[in-house]
């Protein structure tokens, strides 16, 4: 299925209802063929934003851009842009076929044009041979393809999702997110993703933006985003982290020694290009970066602290620790914990993590 591409750039984006700002000094530039998400909380303005490129909402400040094309003012059916919605819409009263032909009969395709997109459509989604079932009779996964397919069958330009998995199971919504992944690449639309599950951004993205409070607050690849999160709200909502209060000690470009408020001394690699406004910083730590060993246990060139197990729960494919040192909890996940030693409540442990595996992410 042909479709034309387009880039998608937004220009100081604001929208508010009444006095309440839900996105505002929004500026992005999404390329053809990405894969882009808007990932955050429920209230951070993601939907919003996503509506906006849409058309469903017009800002109050800003402008949007389709290619060259200034779309700010222009409705919804003029902007060639395809939305599957969190509750898919799709008419119960009609079948698969007539769903997804519903689009084009709009546009006053001819019938046998219809016939062999939407065919063409049903395939692609692996829905061969369901066009004359009605919804009623359709799983939850079915439904959200007939919905995928009715925005697909009219070649939009920019294909827009509104958090399109969450009414699915987990297995479903595993399953669904390959799925999805394979027909953007193979179609090589462009995508604007919505979402809260920051599993789903990191699988699918090419790029992310975090956002909180109306704001983008990072940009950036879903491996840059989880390794070097700019801010402590993002390594907190992008995954489990471990954030610790320090102060720096002594600081080059390449490494930084700080004390942490806990007591002890640690080393983090890539330290500071200048010096920082004030010493005192916030550093991260991913629990999978760490390790749990016995404490009599040599120590290597890796940071090393000494607690005690909270608590331990073996996962299959890892053991998820709660270790307390010197009055802080500190959450660990050792992977391919096969041959082991799972420790138990109560047992003192090194708690070791190498210094390029600590990130600063603000003071």
């Amino acid at each position: 299925m042909a479709t034309k591409a387009s880039e998608v750039r937004l220009e100081r984006v604001g929208k508010r209802y009444g006095a309440i700002w839900a996105v505002r000094g929004v500026s992005l530039h999404i390329r053809v063929g990405e894969f882009y998400t808007f990932l955050g909380p429920s209230g951070c303005g993601k939907t919003t934003l996503l509506r906006v490129i849409a058309g469903f909402a017009f800002p109050d400040e800003g402008s949007v851009w389709l290619d060259s094309e200034l779309v700010t003012a222009l409705p919804p059916w003029k902007r060639e842009v395809g939305m599957v919605f969190q509750s898919y819409a799709i008419w119960p009263h009609m079948t698969v076929f007539e769903n997804v032909a519903f689009g084009l009969r709009e546009r006053g395709v001819p019938r046998g044009e219809i016939q062999r997109r939407v065919g063409e459509a049903l395939r692609m989604v692996n829905l061969e041979g369901m066009d004359a079932r009605r919804p009623s009779q359709l799983s939850g996964g079915q439904q959200q393809r007939v919905a995928l397919a009715r925005t697909l069958v009219v070649q939009p330009r920019v294909l827009l999702l509104d958090e399109p998995l969450s009414n699915l199971d987990a297995r479903l919504r595993a399953q669904m997110r390959i799925e999805l992944l394979k027909l953007q690449r193979d179609l090589g639309i462009t995508t604007v993703y919505v979402t809260h599950d920051q599993e789903e951004a990191l699988a699918l993205s090419t790029r992310i933006a975090v956002m909180s409070a109306g704001a983008v607050i990072q940009e950036g690849t879903p491996r840059e985003i989880y390794e070097t999160p700019s801010e402590r709200f993002v390594a907190e909502f992008v995954g489990a982290s471990n954030v610790l209060g320090a102060e720096v000690r002594h600081a080059t470009p390449e490494a930084l020694v700080a004390r942490l408020d806990l007591g002890p001394e640690v080393r983090v690699s890539g330290g500071l290009e200048q010096p920082p406004l004030s010493p005192h910083i916030l550093l991260t730590i991913r629990p999978e970066a760490i390790d749990i060993l016995p404490p009599e246990y040599p120590s290597g060139h890796r940071n090393r602290l000494e607690g005690r197990v909270i608590a331990s729960a073996f996962q299959g494919a890892a053991i998820e620790y709660e270790v307390e040192v010197l009055g802080s909890l500190l959450r660990a996940s050792v992977t391919n914990p096969k041959g082991k030693r799972l420790f138990q409540r109560g047992e003192v442990v090194a708690v070791e993590f190498a210094p390029e595996d600590v990130g600063i992410v603000g003071s």
